[in-house]
């Protein structure tokens, strides 16, 4: 049985009512991506149980940021952990698909775990359905959505599965969303890619910059790369 909840070093989430509990996806895109500590506007798309939301408003001082979640119950969840953190005056929870979404500004960072598994079998609880699957949020539509709601010298980031990620680079670049650096993230050295992290601009890269991280030494332990990653963060 999943935690109630996850402690972090400056907050707590609660996750009992969301479908998708905190995971390592999340956490490494809330600390790997480049959030510049003068952005004013941050967005995190399909925040489940604000986590990424909570990682962001403590990178950036100064930031209001928009946490977007379709599922209600999660939705929920987010606003009562961003209510007990230290930023509750500069994050907020919108209980909107992202393509309905309409801001008055648009953001210097936004950050995405979208939805995956769109080709395997559906859970048989809709919320996780929703929560793992990309039918509520293609990958398209989460291009078209970040490159209206992007400024134009801004960053997004997102995290997918190793396959996906390739649809996706492909399918951001065809909305003007081009890939800056990637980071290949492997279980244990010499196994599989099980992730990538991107981070994509408005404008073509003039060098990829290709980053490779494993989670695990032999023995079980973090390894030394994602204990400095999530230093900030983890106990």
């Amino acid at each position: 049985m999943s935690n109630k909840y996850f402690r972090f070093k400056q907050f707590t989430v609660r996750q009992e009512r969301c479908a998708m509990k905190v995971g390592t996806d999340g956490v490494l895109l809330g600390a790997w991506v480049a959030i510049p500590a003068a952005v004013t506007h941050i967005l995190d798309i399909g925040t489940g149980t604000g986590l990424i939301a909570l990682m962001a408003a403590q990178r950036a001082p100064v930031a209001t940021v928009d946490a977007v979640e379709i599922e209600e119950d999660a939705a929920s969840q987010a606003s009562d952990n961003i209510a007990e953190s230290a930023w509750n005056d500069r994050v907020r929870v919108h209980t909107v698909a992202i393509q309905k979404f309409a801001p008055e500004y648009r953001y210097g960072v936004i950050l995405s775990n979208p939805p995956y598994f769109s080709r395997s079998l559906k859970n048989e609880s809709l919320k996780k359905s929703i929560a793992r699957h990309n039918d509520s949020l293609p990958l398209r539509d989460l291009a078209v959505s970040v490159s209206e709601l992007l400024e134009k010298e801004g960053i997004f980031g997102a995290i997918l599965p190793y396959e996906e990620a390739a649809v996706f680079i492909a399918e951001a670049a065809g909305h003007g969303l081009y890939l800056h650096r990637r980071c290949d993230v492997r279980g244990r050295r010499g196994k599989p890619v099980k992730r990538v992290l991107m981070e994509f601009r408005r404008h073509p890269a003039a060098r990829l910059v290709s980053e490779q991280m494993h989670l695990e030494n032999e023995d079980g332990t973090r390894s030394i790369a994602y204990s400095d990653l999530t230093a900030e963060f983890y106990l």
